[in-house]
């Protein structure tokens, strides 16, 4: 992977589709009636990042496997419930709205032909792609998600934060640690630990019963980390409650893996990419094809200029 000096911006794609395709309306649509909402929507997104915030750097990060088999084998409801169609041979297929699906692959060629780098890796989620590359990062990075989860990568020493979509894909929230603390009561590295104790339904994390954001929170406050809770929980002195005692004793199972699945990964094998913004499009004539194909009209010439400035 080539070396990330400048100012780099990371988008968790699929987050950012879903936002558009659920705030734009479906009647956005290709001259053949088929619908171009998220399409459009991202793109529109896109431009507004770029004109907002003037990153060096840009990557797309994929999802090429949203639920990987090695997650699944330590916490085997992770994500279950998302789950549309199981496969003994790849990835299960994850369950999207059917007008949404077709629109993916225009995406995808679309930030190819402009010439955004556009990077997925086989068995990782995007948030670990993201997280490789922000650990690989030496200048600032703007992770922008509708995902939580990489809360947990916020880190104002090295100039990390998440800017997080709060109405459709208009209004972001930048989170530094000032926020989660504000928020949360923890840091970037605790959110991770937060996140596994309280659990999250919509990722099929089941948490430990009776332990709640607050309380959870209460607990790194007092004991620093996970490492430092269970540390608590075998010292008879330490300051919990029979019942917190009671319930993280028998949650020991799944605590002993949960790290592994809610931590993103730092380690993903990352392919030689071109992260610079680009000035003008990759591929001009597969531009146009696709413009007049689906419609694309006044999003991508906006972004066009802007990302020519």
């Amino acid at each position: 992977m080539r070396d990330v000096t400048g100012r780099l911006m990371l988008l968790d794609t699929a987050s950012l589709y879903f936002r558009a395709y659920f705030g734009v309306p479906e009647s956005i649509r290709a001259p053949d009636g088929t619908p171009v909402n998220a399409v459009r929507g991202l793109l529109d997104f896109i431009d507004r990042l770029v004109k907002d915030h003037r990153p060096d750097l840009l990557v797309a990060c994929m999802d090429a496997d949203w639920r990987p088999a090695w997650r699944v084998e330590l916490i085997p409801s992770y994500k279950a419930h998302r789950v549309a169609v199981e496969r003994t041979g790849g990835p299960d297929e994850e369950e999207v709205p059917d007008t949404l699906s077709p629109q993916v692959p225009v995406i995808e060629s679309v930030l190819d032909a402009v010439g955004i780098a556009r990077v997925g890796v086989a068995g990782y989620e995007a948030d670990d792609v993201i997280g490789t590359f922000t650990a690989r990062a030496s200048g600032p990075v703007d992770i922008v998600t509708g995902d939580r989860d990489l809360y947990q990568l916020v880190d104002d020493a090295r100039m990390i934060r998440v800017l997080y979509p709060v109405k459709g894909v208009g209004t972001l929230q930048a989170t530094d640690e000032a926020a989660l603390r504000e928020k949360y009561g923890v840091d970037g590295p605790g959110y991770a630990d937060l996140a596994l104790l309280r659990g999250d339904p919509s990722d099929g994390l089941p948490g430990v019963p009776g332990i709640g954001e607050k309380t959870a929170a209460r607990l790194l406050a007092e004991f620093g980390d996970l490492a430092g809770i269970m540390a608590a929980v075998d010292d008879p002195k330490a300051k919990l409650t029979p019942s917190q005692r009671r319930r993280l004793d028998e949650a020991r199972p799944y605590l002993a893996v949960a790290p592994k699945v809610v931590r993103v990964a730092a380690d993903v094998p990352l392919p030689d990419v071109d992260t610079a913004l680009p000035r003008a499009p990759r591929d001009p004539a597969a531009l146009e094809e696709l413009a007049a194909r689906w419609g694309l009209g006044g999003s991508l010439q906006r972004l066009l200029t802007t990302l020519g400035a």
